[in-house]
Protein backbone atom coordinates (compact mmCIF):
# COMPACT_ATOMS: atom_id res chain seq x y z
CA UNK A 1 0.00 0.00 0.00
CA UNK A 2 1.26 3.46 -1.04
CA UNK A 3 1.18 6.48 1.19
CA UNK A 4 -1.15 7.84 -1.24
CA UNK A 5 -3.70 4.95 -0.48
CA UNK A 6 -2.79 5.76 3.83
CA UNK A 7 -3.64 9.54 3.02
CA UNK A 8 -6.58 8.69 0.90
CA UNK A 9 -7.87 6.07 3.10
CA UNK A 10 -7.50 8.30 6.39
CA UNK A 11 -9.30 10.80 4.40
CA UNK A 12 -12.47 9.11 3.42
CA UNK A 13 -12.44 7.69 7.24
CA UNK A 14 -12.02 11.49 8.54
CA UNK A 15 -14.76 12.47 5.79
CA UNK A 16 -17.48 9.13 7.36
CA UNK A 17 -16.88 10.86 10.88
CA UNK A 18 -17.97 14.30 9.67
CA UNK A 19 -20.70 13.10 7.57
CA UNK A 20 -22.45 10.84 10.22
CA UNK A 21 -21.75 13.46 13.49
CA UNK A 22 -25.53 13.70 14.48
CA UNK A 23 -27.62 17.21 15.68
CA UNK A 24 -28.38 15.06 18.75
CA UNK A 25 -25.29 16.48 19.85
CA UNK A 26 -26.62 19.30 20.56
CA UNK A 27 -28.15 17.55 23.26
CA UNK A 28 -24.97 17.97 24.89
CA UNK A 29 -24.79 21.66 25.16
CA UNK A 30 -28.43 22.03 26.76
CA UNK A 31 -27.52 19.63 29.13
CA UNK A 32 -24.69 21.76 30.01
CA UNK A 33 -26.07 24.77 30.50
CA UNK A 34 -28.52 23.51 32.90
CA UNK A 35 -25.99 22.36 34.99
CA UNK A 36 -24.43 26.01 34.46
CA UNK A 37 -27.86 27.42 35.34
CA UNK A 38 -28.86 25.14 38.19
CA UNK A 39 -24.91 25.82 39.76
CA UNK A 40 -25.65 29.50 39.71
CA UNK A 41 -29.23 28.80 41.35
CA UNK A 42 -27.08 26.57 44.21
CA UNK A 43 -24.47 29.65 44.52
CA UNK A 44 -27.13 32.37 45.22
CA UNK A 45 -29.07 30.06 47.51
CA UNK A 46 -25.95 29.40 49.67
CA UNK A 47 -24.44 33.37 49.10
CA UNK A 48 -21.05 31.39 47.80
CA UNK A 49 -18.90 32.73 45.34
CA UNK A 50 -20.11 32.53 41.30
CA UNK A 51 -16.23 30.68 40.57
CA UNK A 52 -17.77 27.22 39.37
CA UNK A 53 -20.98 29.10 37.04
CA UNK A 54 -18.56 31.21 35.63
CA UNK A 55 -16.02 28.05 34.85
CA UNK A 56 -19.39 26.45 33.87
CA UNK A 57 -20.45 28.81 31.29
CA UNK A 58 -16.96 29.39 30.06
CA UNK A 59 -16.65 25.46 29.32
CA UNK A 60 -20.55 25.45 28.10
CA UNK A 61 -19.86 27.94 25.36
CA UNK A 62 -16.47 26.79 24.40
CA UNK A 63 -18.56 23.34 24.06
CA UNK A 64 -21.34 24.97 21.95
CA UNK A 65 -19.01 26.54 19.66
CA UNK A 66 -16.77 23.28 18.95
CA UNK A 67 -19.73 21.51 18.44
CA UNK A 68 -21.66 23.75 15.90
CA UNK A 69 -18.31 24.41 14.01
CA UNK A 70 -18.14 20.55 13.30
CA UNK A 71 -22.10 20.88 12.40
CA UNK A 72 -21.45 23.69 10.28
CA UNK A 73 -18.50 22.10 8.23
CA UNK A 74 -20.60 19.05 8.04
CA UNK A 75 -23.27 20.90 6.27
CA UNK A 76 -20.81 22.88 3.67
CA UNK A 77 -19.19 19.37 2.74
CA UNK A 78 -22.20 17.13 3.54
CA UNK A 79 -25.28 18.77 3.19
CA UNK A 80 -27.41 16.09 1.69
CA UNK A 81 -26.49 14.54 5.39
CA UNK A 82 -28.17 17.18 7.06
CA UNK A 83 -31.08 17.15 4.67
CA UNK A 84 -31.51 13.50 5.72
CA UNK A 85 -30.80 14.22 9.37
CA UNK A 86 -33.91 17.28 8.87
CA UNK A 87 -35.99 14.59 7.25
CA UNK A 88 -35.39 12.16 9.31
CA UNK A 89 -38.73 11.62 11.38
CA UNK A 90 -37.09 11.78 14.84
CA UNK A 91 -34.19 13.44 14.37
CA UNK A 92 -35.83 16.76 13.04
CA UNK A 93 -37.14 17.43 16.55
CA UNK A 94 -33.03 17.91 17.52
CA UNK A 95 -32.41 20.71 15.48
CA UNK A 96 -34.10 23.35 17.34
CA UNK A 97 -31.80 22.20 20.51
CA UNK A 98 -29.16 24.29 18.31
CA UNK A 99 -31.16 27.26 19.15
CA UNK A 100 -32.46 25.83 22.64
CA UNK A 101 -28.52 25.97 23.68
CA UNK A 102 -27.65 29.64 22.21
CA UNK A 103 -30.74 30.65 24.52
CA UNK A 104 -29.51 29.13 27.50
CA UNK A 105 -26.01 30.02 27.30
CA UNK A 106 -27.34 33.82 27.03
CA UNK A 107 -29.43 33.57 29.88
CA UNK A 108 -26.49 32.28 31.52
CA UNK A 109 -23.72 35.04 30.68
CA UNK A 110 -27.02 37.43 31.79
CA UNK A 111 -25.48 38.19 35.01
CA UNK A 112 -22.24 38.99 33.94
CA UNK A 113 -22.10 40.63 30.58
CA UNK A 114 -25.77 41.68 29.80
CA UNK A 115 -24.33 43.44 26.20
CA UNK A 116 -23.73 40.49 24.78
CA UNK A 117 -26.21 38.10 26.82
CA UNK A 118 -28.73 40.66 24.80
CA UNK A 119 -26.89 40.22 21.11
CA UNK A 120 -26.61 36.74 21.95
CA UNK A 121 -30.34 36.38 22.84
CA UNK A 122 -31.62 38.25 20.10
CA UNK A 123 -30.11 36.16 17.10
CA UNK A 124 -31.40 33.23 19.42
CA UNK A 125 -34.64 33.96 19.43
CA UNK A 126 -35.43 35.06 15.58
CA UNK A 127 -33.20 31.88 14.68
CA UNK A 128 -35.85 29.66 16.96
CA UNK A 129 -38.70 31.08 15.48
CA UNK A 130 -37.27 30.12 12.21
CA UNK A 131 -36.42 26.69 13.01
CA UNK A 132 -39.62 26.18 14.91
CA UNK A 133 -41.77 27.69 11.79
CA UNK A 134 -39.38 25.09 9.60
CA UNK A 135 -40.15 21.91 12.03
CA UNK A 136 -43.87 22.61 11.55
CA UNK A 137 -44.07 23.27 8.68
CA UNK A 138 -42.13 19.38 8.13
CA UNK A 139 -44.50 18.33 10.46
CA UNK A 140 -48.13 19.29 8.57
CA UNK A 141 -46.32 18.36 4.84
CA UNK A 142 -47.24 15.03 3.47
CA UNK A 143 -44.30 13.27 4.84
CA UNK A 144 -45.20 9.92 5.87
CA UNK A 145 -45.27 10.34 9.69
CA UNK A 146 -46.36 7.37 11.84
CA UNK A 147 -47.28 7.15 15.11
CA UNK A 148 -44.33 5.22 15.92
CA UNK A 149 -41.96 7.99 14.69
CA UNK A 150 -43.47 10.13 18.12
CA UNK A 151 -41.51 10.36 20.65
CA UNK A 152 -41.01 12.27 23.92
CA UNK A 153 -38.06 14.13 21.48
CA UNK A 154 -40.97 15.93 20.30
CA UNK A 155 -41.29 18.01 23.03
CA UNK A 156 -37.68 19.74 22.76
CA UNK A 157 -39.48 22.52 19.92
CA UNK A 158 -42.02 23.45 22.79
CA UNK A 159 -39.09 23.39 25.65
CA UNK A 160 -37.33 25.62 23.12
CA UNK A 161 -40.20 28.55 23.30
CA UNK A 162 -40.69 28.22 27.00
CA UNK A 163 -37.16 28.99 27.32
CA UNK A 164 -37.57 32.70 26.10
CA UNK A 165 -38.58 33.65 29.31
CA UNK A 166 -36.07 33.29 31.21
CA UNK A 167 -33.87 36.04 29.52
CA UNK A 168 -36.21 37.76 27.55
CA UNK A 169 -38.36 39.19 30.78
CA UNK A 170 -35.05 40.47 32.31
CA UNK A 171 -33.91 42.05 29.03
CA UNK A 172 -37.78 44.04 28.38
CA UNK A 173 -38.74 41.96 25.66
CA UNK A 174 -42.57 41.34 28.08
CA UNK A 175 -44.68 40.76 24.85
CA UNK A 176 -42.27 38.78 23.09
CA UNK A 177 -41.46 36.08 25.67
CA UNK A 178 -45.47 35.55 26.16
CA UNK A 179 -45.90 35.17 23.27
CA UNK A 180 -42.89 32.11 23.03
CA UNK A 181 -44.16 30.80 26.17
CA UNK A 182 -47.78 30.82 25.21
CA UNK A 183 -46.72 28.87 21.88
CA UNK A 184 -44.54 26.23 24.40
CA UNK A 185 -47.39 25.77 26.22
CA UNK A 186 -49.56 24.86 23.80
CA UNK A 187 -47.52 22.68 21.46
CA UNK A 188 -46.78 21.07 25.30
CA UNK A 189 -50.20 19.89 26.15
CA UNK A 190 -51.03 18.63 22.50
CA UNK A 191 -47.47 16.87 22.04
CA UNK A 192 -48.28 15.27 25.76
CA UNK A 193 -51.66 14.49 24.75
CA UNK A 194 -49.92 12.22 21.67
CA UNK A 195 -46.68 10.81 23.72
CA UNK A 196 -49.20 9.37 25.98
CA UNK A 197 -51.38 8.05 24.24
CA UNK A 198 -48.19 6.66 21.68
CA UNK A 199 -46.28 5.58 25.29
CA UNK A 200 -50.14 3.24 26.03
CA UNK A 201 -51.87 2.41 23.54
CA UNK A 202 -48.63 1.14 20.48
CA UNK A 203 -45.80 -0.47 20.75
CA UNK A 204 -42.87 0.61 23.46
CA UNK A 205 -40.32 2.51 22.63
CA UNK A 206 -36.90 1.20 20.54
CA UNK A 207 -34.14 0.84 23.67
CA UNK A 208 -32.52 3.72 21.93
CA UNK A 209 -35.23 6.03 22.53
CA UNK A 210 -35.96 5.07 26.32
CA UNK A 211 -33.79 8.01 27.81
CA UNK A 212 -36.52 9.98 26.26
CA UNK A 213 -38.71 9.54 28.42
CA UNK A 214 -36.75 11.86 30.96
CA UNK A 215 -37.84 14.58 28.76
CA UNK A 216 -41.59 14.82 30.32
CA UNK A 217 -39.83 16.53 33.48
CA UNK A 218 -38.58 19.81 31.40
CA UNK A 219 -41.60 21.25 30.13
CA UNK A 220 -43.66 21.93 33.21
CA UNK A 221 -40.34 22.54 35.03
CA UNK A 222 -38.97 25.11 32.65
CA UNK A 223 -42.71 26.40 32.40
CA UNK A 224 -42.99 27.01 35.78
CA UNK A 225 -39.91 29.17 35.89
CA UNK A 226 -40.89 31.38 32.50
CA UNK A 227 -44.30 31.88 34.44
CA UNK A 228 -42.62 32.98 37.35
CA UNK A 229 -40.42 35.40 35.32
CA UNK A 230 -43.71 36.37 33.83
CA UNK A 231 -45.44 36.80 37.06
CA UNK A 232 -42.58 38.91 39.10
CA UNK A 233 -41.43 36.10 41.22
CA UNK A 234 -45.33 35.51 41.98
CA UNK A 235 -46.49 31.98 42.55
CA UNK A 236 -49.97 31.80 42.01
CA UNK A 237 -52.35 28.45 41.50
CA UNK A 238 -50.96 28.10 37.71
CA UNK A 239 -47.55 28.10 38.75
CA UNK A 240 -48.11 25.27 41.68
CA UNK A 241 -50.18 23.34 39.04
CA UNK A 242 -47.13 23.31 36.50
CA UNK A 243 -44.25 22.59 39.61
CA UNK A 244 -46.27 20.07 40.85
CA UNK A 245 -47.03 18.39 37.13
CA UNK A 246 -42.98 19.09 37.39
CA UNK A 247 -43.08 16.60 40.19
CA UNK A 248 -45.42 14.38 39.34
CA UNK A 249 -43.16 13.38 36.18
CA UNK A 250 -40.20 13.05 38.27
CA UNK A 251 -41.99 10.35 40.00
CA UNK A 252 -43.19 8.52 36.65
CA UNK A 253 -39.59 8.49 35.90
CA UNK A 254 -38.38 7.33 39.10
CA UNK A 255 -40.43 4.08 38.22
CA UNK A 256 -38.25 3.41 35.05
CA UNK A 257 -35.50 3.91 36.58
CA UNK A 258 -34.28 0.24 36.40
CA UNK A 259 -35.24 -0.16 32.30
CA UNK A 260 -32.92 3.56 32.02
CA UNK A 261 -29.59 2.62 33.79
CA UNK A 262 -29.64 -1.00 32.30
CA UNK A 263 -29.47 0.26 28.52
CA UNK A 264 -26.14 0.43 27.01
CA UNK A 265 -24.87 4.25 26.28
CA UNK A 266 -25.60 5.85 23.28
CA UNK A 267 -26.27 9.62 23.00
CA UNK A 268 -29.71 9.63 23.64
CA UNK A 269 -28.61 9.18 27.41
CA UNK A 270 -27.99 12.94 26.94
CA UNK A 271 -31.62 13.37 27.52
CA UNK A 272 -31.28 12.49 30.82
CA UNK A 273 -29.30 15.75 31.82
CA UNK A 274 -31.46 18.88 30.64
CA UNK A 275 -34.86 18.07 32.60
CA UNK A 276 -33.10 16.74 35.67
CA UNK A 277 -31.66 20.94 35.79
CA UNK A 278 -34.87 22.10 34.87
CA UNK A 279 -36.62 20.49 37.81
CA UNK A 280 -33.46 20.98 39.98
CA UNK A 281 -34.10 25.27 39.01
CA UNK A 282 -37.60 25.03 39.24
CA UNK A 283 -37.27 23.27 42.87
CA UNK A 284 -34.85 25.91 43.92
CA UNK A 285 -37.40 29.03 43.03
CA UNK A 286 -40.72 27.05 44.30
CA UNK A 287 -38.78 26.45 47.50
CA UNK A 288 -37.51 29.84 48.22
CA UNK A 289 -41.02 31.57 46.75
CA UNK A 290 -43.22 29.29 49.29
CA UNK A 291 -40.90 28.66 51.87
CA UNK A 292 -41.86 24.92 51.63
CA UNK A 293 -39.34 21.95 52.65
CA UNK A 294 -39.95 19.78 49.92
CA UNK A 295 -39.21 21.51 47.26
CA UNK A 296 -36.02 23.04 49.15
CA UNK A 297 -34.79 19.49 49.95
CA UNK A 298 -35.70 18.21 46.40
CA UNK A 299 -33.33 21.00 44.75
CA UNK A 300 -30.38 19.69 46.94
CA UNK A 301 -31.41 16.08 46.16
CA UNK A 302 -32.09 16.70 42.37
CA UNK A 303 -28.82 18.89 42.18
CA UNK A 304 -26.76 15.95 43.12
CA UNK A 305 -27.94 13.54 41.06
CA UNK A 306 -27.73 16.14 37.85
CA UNK A 307 -23.75 16.23 38.74
CA UNK A 308 -23.50 12.69 39.19
CA UNK A 309 -25.82 12.56 35.71
CA UNK A 310 -23.21 14.81 34.10
CA UNK A 311 -20.27 13.12 35.27
CA UNK A 312 -21.13 9.24 33.93
CA UNK A 313 -22.22 11.31 30.61
CA UNK A 314 -19.19 13.01 29.79
CA UNK A 315 -17.08 9.68 30.85
CA UNK A 316 -19.22 7.64 28.75
CA UNK A 317 -19.21 9.80 25.80
CA UNK A 318 -15.50 10.29 25.65
CA UNK A 319 -14.92 6.46 26.28
CA UNK A 320 -17.40 6.06 23.30
CA UNK A 321 -15.32 8.43 21.31
CA UNK A 322 -12.20 6.95 21.77
CA UNK A 323 -13.92 3.58 20.46
CA UNK A 324 -15.16 5.58 17.50
CA UNK A 325 -18.69 4.22 18.51
CA UNK A 326 -20.37 7.89 18.42
CA UNK A 327 -20.33 9.21 14.61
CA UNK A 328 -21.24 6.35 12.88
CA UNK A 329 -23.76 5.59 10.38
CA UNK A 330 -27.55 3.62 11.98
CA UNK A 331 -27.35 0.36 12.07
Amino acid sequence: MTTRDVSQGEAEGNESWLAHFPVTFFAVVMGLSGLTLATHRIELKFAVSHTASLALTAITTLVFLAISTVFLAKALRYPASVRDEWNHPIRIAFFPAITIGALLIAAAILPWNRPLAHGLWLAAAVAHLGVILGVVAAWLSHRPFETVHLTPAWFIPAVGNVLVPMAGVKLGYIEVSWFFFSVGMLFWLVFLTLVFNRLIFHNPLPERLLPTLVIVIAPPSVGFVAWQELNGGEIDAFARILYYSALMFALITLTQVGRLVSLPFTMSWWAYSFPVAGFTIASSRFGEATGTLVPKALTLVSYAVLCAIILLLVLKTIAAMRRDEICRPEG
